[in-house]
């Protein structure tokens, strides 16, 4: 029999290798509202949403002062963050426009709506929202229907009114 992973079983942190540390800061934290939990010296941070441990370690142990990954090269294309609601990602939306932060796409999948962006070391950062589950698009055999359409950002700001 093939073996399935526990189907409550979450991700419970990703590690960022970053060039400057205080840049991985100020775009994480205070940018994108993570909480800073502890610091190792200046050579790494662990920060979080919601008091956790950490979600996010950042280091510059092996990168400091170093150029981006080249895109074209095995590695992470991304890191996920996962938000509560449609309107926690217009809120974080309108805060990234205010800070004229570019984003490299804003998508629409069908089960998620999601902005996409860089951190200051090019790593890709998706922010997201899940649809409720029984909103997701399925095929008639059944499996789930997923696809890629511009994100309706005029509606998502809708959400902060």
């Amino acid at each position: 029999m093939k073996y399935t992973i526990p189907a409550k079983t979450t991700i419970g942190h990703i590690h960022l290798k970053v060039s400057d540390l205080k840049q991985a800061l100020e775009f994480y934290c205070d940018l994108l509202g993570f909480e800073l939990m502890t610091t190792y010296g200046e050579q790494a941070a662990f920060i979080s949403a919601g008091g956790y441990h950490h979600h996010i370690g950042l280091n510059t142990w092996f990168s400091k002062d170093s150029e981006p990954a080249p895109r074209n090269k095995s590695g992470l294309f991304h890191t996920a963050i996962l938000l509560p609601s449609r309107k926690d990602l217009a809120e974080l939306f309108q805060r990234l426009y205010d800070h004229n932060y570019p984003l490299t796409g804003a998508s629409d999948h069908g089960v998620s709506e999601a902005l996409y962006l860089d951190d200051p070391d090019g790593n890709g950062v998706e922010l997201y929202w899940d649809r409720p589950k029984k909103d997701w698009p399925s095929k008639e055999d059944g499996s789930l229907d997923m696809y890629t359409k511009p994100l309706d950002l005029k509606s998502l700001l809708a959400e902060l009114k």
